[in-house]
């Protein structure tokens, strides 16, 4: 499978559904508050595209634990993420400036940290994703981010026009 930064090179592959890439990209401040403003601008693309409800809440849920994790565990004072709807393939990803854990990793079972929180998202996004990875972000520079990326099979609802 190929990852959602080879997404635009799929528009030339043969696929079950032929449609030039649809493409989102958007930038928010690293903050807590901006998980929730991601949700809610992938959610309202994808009901744009007619993603079906089951696919939309496996992509809200992806985007916030990407999202939440470049915002918590890097020193970003950005956060991107591009989503493209291909065929009937959804890509994610998330990119973060850097400054975090190199590289990040999923953790398997095992006790909640001291904070409470579990730090198991990675493995979430391992479970909902038919494919993921983490890759250095395209910048180039040595303490550049990292860019997480997932992918989706969908299905698209019919046109109510």
């Amino acid at each position: 499978m190929a990852s959602p930064h080879d997404a635009l090179s799929l528009e030339d592959r043969p696929s079950a559904v032929s449609v030039r890439p649809l493409r989102d990209a958007f930038r928010l401040p690293a903050l807590d508050t901006s998980v929730s403003r991601a949700r809610r601008r992938v959610l309202d693309r994808l009901h744009e595209w007619r993603v079906d409800q089951q696919a939309c809440e496996d992509a809200q849920l992806l985007v916030s634990e990407l999202f939440t994790n470049a915002v918590r565990h890097t020193g970003s004072d950005k956060v991107s993420c591009e989503l493209w709807l291909v065929g009937l393939r959804l890509c994610l990803e998330v990119t973060d400036q850097g400054g975090g854990p190199d590289p990040l990793r999923p953790r398997p079972g095992g006790p909640v940290d001291s904070d409470g929180e579990s730090g198991r998202g990675l493995l979430l996004v391992s479970v909902l994703a038919d494919d993921w990875g983490i890759r250095r972000s395209l910048d180039g520079g040595p303490d550049s981010g990292h860019a997480v990326w997932a992918e989706l099979t969908c299905s698209l609802n019919p046109s109510e026009d």
